[in-house]
């Protein structure tokens, strides 16, 4: 898959601010008081600044006969890192490069990263997206996205469930705030084409869901304090159902979590990382 690694893009400009943040809470049903405020930007939030380089990067950085051969893509993973909170309002530069290409099956993986920094260059944010590429073309090139899985020497301590209503505005506040407004999340048809019976929540909205039990259940309702979210998502949500967040305590503030929803598994592979 020539031509994907080594490039990179940006910087794409923007910032956090707390009407942004406050858009955010309100989109995802966030009940956090820091975050319904605008005070404390919630840590999946870093995710409104990546949708434009998403766009760029995958249409300057992935070749056109990979890009040309595939039936469709679905988001496969996404994993962020903090490396400290953001400050609402604080101006921000995003770069989105070529990260890798791996194959599973008949699918090509691919992985882009952005790395989000503050105004004095410091490095703030790391994200990895990888798309499956459904029936494309593409070798292995690159690496693969740092693996989250966790070695359970001790069998996990159950935290609890967090539930939470994925209401039928949910995708259009979500598209608002994420400039996300691909067509599967509003239109039956469009949804059928990617495989789903009914119109389904973003990828990152259900992200959005899961971090809130996070904060709330296992970070003391402090936003700041979640450094690392990941999760492999593993099918839609549909809108007008309930998503039920089942999180594990694995030791020195780690935690491992799945999601379901509609009697289907939704995310797997959860894992947040608290700071100290």
């Amino acid at each position: 898959m020539p031509g994907v690694l080594l490039d990179r893009l940006g910087p794409f400009p923007g910032r956090i601010d707390a009407e942004l943040v406050r858009r955010y809470a309100a989109a995802t049903n966030d009940p956090n008081e820091a975050s319904r405020s605008g005070s404390a930007v919630p840590p999946a939030a870093v995710v409104t600044q990546i949708w434009e380089a998403q766009e760029a990067g995958f249409a300057a950085l992935v070749p056109a006969p990979v890009r040309s051969s595939m039936a469709g893509g679905v988001h496969g993973q996404h994993d962020i890192l903090l490396h400290r909170p953001i400050a609402p309002g604080e101006p921000l530069q995003t770069w989105v490069e070529g990260f890798g290409s791996r194959r599973g099956g008949r699918h090509n993986l691919v992985t882009m990263r952005y790395l989000t920094h503050g105004d004095d260059g410091e490095l703030i944010a790391e994200q990895w997206w990888t798309t499956v590429l459904l029936q494309a073309a593409g070798d292995p090139v690159g690496e693969a996205p740092p693996d989250h899985a966790v070695d359970r020497g001790a069998p996990p301590s159950r935290v609890g469930t967090y539930d939470v209503h994925a209401d039928d505005e949910m995708p259009r506040r979500y598209a608002e705030v994420s400039g996300d407004w691909s067509a599967h999340h509003f239109d039956v048809e469009a949804a059928r084409r990617s495989g789903a019976d009914r119109t389904f929540l973003h990828g990152l909205c259900t992200l959005a869901l899961c971090a809130q039990g996070i904060v709330a259940m296992v970070a003391g309702g402090d936003p700041e304090r979640v450094r690392r979210l990941a999760v492999r998502f593993a099918a839609p949500t549909f809108v007008g159902e309930h998503v039920e967040v089942h999180i594990d305590d694995v030791g020195d503030r780690q935690y491992v979590f799945e999601a379901a929803s509609a009697g289907a598994v939704v995310i797997r592979n959860g894992f947040a990382e608290l700071r100290p």
